[in-house]
């Protein structure tokens, strides 16, 4: 698609990284949906992206700024890309660092042959998932003897509730980069 046919908005009003949009009637995003702000200087992929939170009445949608805001205007034009935000996937991603719109920005050659997805989707269905339990190694022989880690523990803090002071966590830090020649 061209910029030209995608359909446009107005930005009516900006709250620090809140921003409300206007659409015509028959052109409002849905929700997820991922707008760009329309600078003819500037690549679309480059440009300002928003993410659509909230369709407010009266053909307006409030929406998150996903970079800085300084300098947006009220009447400023706005780009509805007409899809949710994606990002690559696969083992091209492992190692790399990326932005929350999925571009590198580690200064490496950029992803073109990975599967994107959109960061919004449905969880996988338990069949897929994997319950069994696997420990975390660090290679660190007092932390995996004392604090073992089970792979995917999104909760599990490694200093929480160890009665553990600062200096020990420096001294362990440093075993650990020296070890792992970080």
């Amino acid at each position: 698609m061209t910029v030209a046919s995608y359909p446009t908005g107005k930005i009516v009003q900006v709250l620090g990284a809140v921003v409300d949009i206007e659409f015509p009637q028959d052109q409002l995003p849905k929700i997820y949906d991922e707008l760009r702000l329309k600078q003819p200087a500037i690549d679309l992929e480059q440009a300002l992206a928003f993410e659509v939170e909230q369709h407010m009445g009266n053909n307006w949608v409030r929406c998150i700024a996903l970079g800085a805001t300084d300098g947006l205007q009220r009447g400023a034009e706005v780009i509805n890309r007409g899809r949710p935000i994606s990002v690559p996937v696969g083992p091209q991603t492992l190692g790399r660092v990326f932005n929350v719109l999925g571009q590198p920005v580690d200064n490496a050659a950029p992803i073109t042959d990975a599967p994107l997805w959109q960061i919004h989707r449905e969880a996988p269905i338990l069949e897929d998932q994997t319950i069994q339990a696997e420990m975390l190694e660090t290679g660190i022989k007092v932390i995996d003897l004392i604090s073992a880690f089970c792979k995917r523990w999104k909760d599990r803090c490694l200093w929480r509730g160890r009665g553990w002071k600062n200096c020990d966590h420096s001294r362990v830090d440093q075993q650990y980069c020296a070890q792992t020649q970080w």
